[in-house]
């Protein structure tokens, strides 16, 4: 069962803020998809092929190239320090 307690340690861990309310809904949503999964392995795939998708990544050539518009990138930021954007911290755990 998803307790809770388990909800609000995945909602710390995902940085999301959730109320009581979202709590328990997401609670049951979860406890639903794992029943769902619990049928789906409890399901007969005796005499059936095993299937799986072979995807290829195509690369492409990693080339540098010169980028010289450093300082015109920096200057449309609001704060910029020895040529660089600075931004405000954002993540406080």
């Amino acid at each position: 069962m998803i307790t809770l307690e388990t909800v609000k340690k995945m909602a710390e861990l995902a940085r999301i803020e959730l109320d009581a309310e979202e709590s328990r809904a997401l609670a049951k949503d979860l406890e639903q998809i794992l029943d769902y999964i619990a049928v789906l392995k409890e399901a007969n795939t005796e005499g059936t092929r095993e299937f799986s998708v072979s995807a290829v990544n195509e690369f492409r050539r990693d080339d540098a190239h010169p980028f010289d518009g450093a300082p015109a990138l920096a200057a449309a930021f609001p704060h910029a320090e020895h040529g660089f954007a600075s931004v405000k911290k954002v993540i406080e755990k």
